[in-house]
């Protein structure tokens, strides 16, 4: 304890004497590793909130445990203390930072260092001066551009260590590629190097977003090509153009007056932030990626997201001067315009942004959830106990529903849910005793209190929830049983439409309807919930009916059970016909003894 009190009072005089002033401020444990870096537009205020015992939750009361010593530094804007904490977190990577999830997953394209390079697709970064365009979050994109830059240009796609030398001295041979004309052989001198390296550069301009700029520059020439009578030259650039310009069109959501700009988005779950990244050039979005970052510490979505842009316009080497974002930041930036758009064009582009996050979103919960089972039932667990504001995750369910025809063969159903899935052992099936059949709510308020009653007897676990297979009136019935138990669990309803099937939720008292989307996972839980309940009171009616119905004289007969008369109904097909039959037929179906009971009892 004495270390760590000094180890206070050291941070203590630190933090008094810290300037009002823009920065970057680093976390140092006790053997001086850096654990945590931030950014402040006032790094006095901004510090010592990490410090003040009342607002600190368990994430910063665990940071602030192993803090030993601070660091600061002060910069002109908070754009720089931005850039700087940026750069700080890539050199130290501190352990209570953001994470940003590592990309190695994403395909990126690659152009080789080689005398004669070559552009392909690859997951793996080499450094060796080759250059690498991506990485690329949605790979229908990267396949889109290699299938452009392989219908408009001729470039190698062999392996070979094609130097000035050894093509000079005839190492090589021409491969299917030339005699198909994808390959213009430089393995063979059949193309200078010159000539070779402008495909390359066009096709980095195409890699960079700058297709605007090329098909322009691609136009006059063809104009001055064709001026000159030479048309086959001509007609060789105008393929290109035509390929390149058809890309254009099917990359073009807004006008072409919107140019080099940058469009963020974000979403959350829990500690994971999505952020989607669109570039726009010319009208058209030549750079898209979504990514994840993890939270450490408590970083609102503004933190979250300018620390992605910062990263991002790094990464990928952005010089927008317009950034459309879903809400205005309080950081300011020199000669970047933050727009916040509300209609129009722009506002497109902010919704297609926001539709990427959505779907890199639930794409990946796909994935996990595919991946771990478990976790998506205690995931729909948590969005229920979220939807209906309770204080406790709803792990155990228990529904109910009635079963009966005009009063008659009353029976209910109780089937239990723990953590989203049936525990059929749990399952209670009641035959309605007080006379109240034709009474849905008497019948529901008698099993409600056997069952509850019983659970308190036995110390068995109670529900978090009970859902009921009906509206506001069991609900209300549910209310009263635990009001006379006094016993606290949570109620909900299910709302049916005229088919029976399950269009809504009511909770709470006044019941009030609960919006629950009717495609969500969570609706499908619901309702397979109420399905569930539903078939099991049903069975247990049809059950109960039909013993009721294939009573007969036969099982008043003392010593002949239902099994034994189910087996002369299945073979004399009547009683008529069992009251007519011998001791012999009777005795080769059920045994001698039980022959001569039901012979005499037909007989006496």
């Amino acid at each position: 304890m004495k270390g760590r009190e000094a180890y206070e009072k050291h941070l203590k005089l630190i933090v008094q004497n810290l300037p009002e002033k823009p920065g970057c401020y680093q976390y140092l444990d006790e053997q001086g590793t850096v654990i945590y870096v931030g950014k402040a537009k006032n790094l006095k205020r901004r510090v010592s909130s990490y410090f003040i015992k009342e607002n600190q939750t368990d994430k910063t009361r665990m940071l602030v445990s192993k803090i030993s010593d601070l660091k600061y530094i002060v910069v002109e804007t908070e754009w720089d203390a931005f850039l700087l904490e940026n750069n700080l977190i890539k050199r130290y990577k501190p352990r209570y930072n953001i994470l940003l999830k590592d990309d190695k997953s994403y395909p990126s394209i690659c152009i080789t260092k080689e005398e004669y390079p070559r552009v392909f697709k690859t997951r793996k970064i080499i450094r060796n001066g080759s250059e690498y365009y991506g990485p690329y979050s949605h790979v229908g994109t990267l396949n889109g551009l290699l299938q452009i830059i392989s219908e408009a240009y001729k470039i190698r796609t062999c392996r070979l260590p094609l130097t000035a030398e050894a093509i000079k001295a005839g190492k090589f041979r021409e491969c299917l590629e030339y005699h198909i004309k994808k390959c213009p052989a430089p393995c063979l001198g059949s193309i200078s190097r010159e000539d070779y390296y402008a495909q390359i550069d066009e096709i980095r301009e195409i890699l960079k977003g700058r297709s605007q700029e090329l098909t322009r520059q691609m136009m006059q020439d063809i104009k001055s090509l064709a001026s000159d009578l030479r048309f086959e030259e001509a007609q060789a650039i105008k393929t290109k153009y035509d390929i390149i310009m058809e890309f254009r069109e099917k990359s073009r959501v807004v006008d072409t007056g919107l140019d080099n700009v940058d469009v963020y988005n974000i979403d959350q779950d829990d500690d994971v932030v999505f952020v989607n990244y669109l570039h726009v050039s010319g009208g058209c979005i030549n750079q898209a990626f979504t990514f994840e970052y993890k939270r450490k510490m408590d970083e609102s979505l503004e933190e979250m997201l300018m620390l992605a842009i910062v990263e991002m316009r790094g990464r990928y080497h952005s010089t927008a001067r317009e950034i459309i974002v879903p809400f205005m930041p309080e950081t300011e930036y020199g000669g970047i315009t933050w727009t916040v758009p509300q209609k129009g064009e722009k506002k497109k582009l902010l919704e297609l942004s926001a539709l990427n996050v959505k779907q890199y979103r639930a794409d990946r919960l796909k994935r996990s959830d595919k991946l771990n089972p478990e976790q998506k039932h205690t995931r729909l667990m948590k969005e229920l106990g979220s939807l209906l504001g309770m204080d406790k995750t709803p792990f155990r369910i228990e529904c109910f529903d009635n079963s009966h025809i005009s009063g008659t063969d009353a029976v209910a159903a109780c089937v239990v849910y723990e953590n989203g899935k049936p525990s059929r052992k749990d399952y209670r099936l009641y035959n309605i005793k007080s006379g109240a059949g034709g009474d849905d709510y008497g019948s529901m308020y008698e099993v409600m209190m056997r069952r509850w009653m019983r659970a308190l007897d036995e110390s068995s676990p109670m529900p978090d929830l009970v859902i009921v297979d009906g509206g506001k009136g069991q609900m209300s019935v549910a209310k009263e049983v635990i009001d006379n138990l006094q016993i606290s669990i949570n109620i909900a309803g299910l709302v049916k439409n005229d088919r029976h099937k399950t269009s809504g939720l009511l909770y709470g008292f006044p019941q009030l309807e609960v919006g629950v989307k009717p495609d969500s996972e969570l609706f499908r839980l619901l309702e397979q919930m109420q399905e569930e309940v539903h078939r099991v009171a049903i069975s247990f009616h049809k059950k109960r009916r039909s013993k009721r119905q294939t009573h007969s004289e036969l099982t008043d007969i003392k010593g002949i059970g239902e099994n034994t008369a189910t087996t002369l109904i299945r073979r004399f097909k009547s009683v008529k016909r069992i009251s007519e039959a011998s001791v012999e037929e009777l005795a080769a179906e059920i045994g001698k003894s039980k022959a001569e009971t039901v012979y005499n009892w037909f007989h006496k």
